[in-house]
């Protein structure tokens, strides 16, 4: 599996994305990470950006909500292998995590790894949900949101999928969080947790 790692959005050179992608150019759009906010217009105004920022890649992007597979991971894993490409969005990487584990997101992406036809691009918080662990996210994220449908219950572990902590936002002026991972990043120093920096614009590319 491919992995292209942004920290906020497509980052400053995108055409990097558009030369992982195959033959396959279809996208979903998975962006569970927002669904902890009360306002449905702005949810649907927030995954129509990403949407028409990766059609204008040449890309074949449609949503993948993942509410829609809670607990129906059959049905997903079918649906999943429409699609060449995975973009995930940032927000709140908890209630991401527990999308990811509702629908058995977490358990088909595992199972990916060695699928070298496949890439999974996204940003911040769809990143930091490859990660071995979450914790040190909450001085960022708050890991007790929940919505509808949801599970209460907060998972720790990360997919695994990478070997480091990652830390979006890094010293980016003008994001909110910045300030807020700048004492992530001491967490992981203090407690010897490897992990990667990334200022808005910069992508980590990964080919497995």
């Amino acid at each position: 599996m491919k992995m292209y790692l942004s920290s906020y959005r497509l980052g400053n050179n995108p055409q990097q994305l558009v030369g992982l992608v195959g033959d396959n150019k279809r996208v979903a759009v998975i962006a569970n990470s927002i669904d902890f906010g009360n306002d449905p217009q702005r949810r649907k105004e927030g995954v129509q950006r990403e949407i028409d920022d990766l059609a204008k890649l040449g890309l074949q992007p449609e949503e993948l909500d993942l509410r829609d597979y809670f607990e129906k991971p059959k049905d997903l894993e079918k649906k999943l292998s429409e699609y060449g490409v995975l973009w995930v969005r940032g927000g709140n990487t908890f209630i991401l995590r527990r999308a990811f584990k509702e629908s058995g997101m977490d358990e088909w992406l595992k199972s990916q790894k060695e699928n070298k036809e496949l890439v999974y691009a996204g940003y911040s918080a769809g990143v930091c949900i490859l990660s071995p662990t979450l914790k040190g996210l909450e001085l960022v994220d708050d890991p007790n949101v929940v919505s509808e449908g949801y599970d209460k219950e907060t998972i720790w572990d990360g997919l695994g999928l990478i070997d480091f902590a990652f830390a979006p936002h890094f010293e980016s002026p003008g994001h909110p969080e910045t300030e807020a991972v700048s004492k992530e990043v001491e967490y992981y120093k203090k407690n010897g947790v490897e992990y990667k920096t990334l200022h808005d614009g910069e992508v980590i590319i990964m080919k497995s």
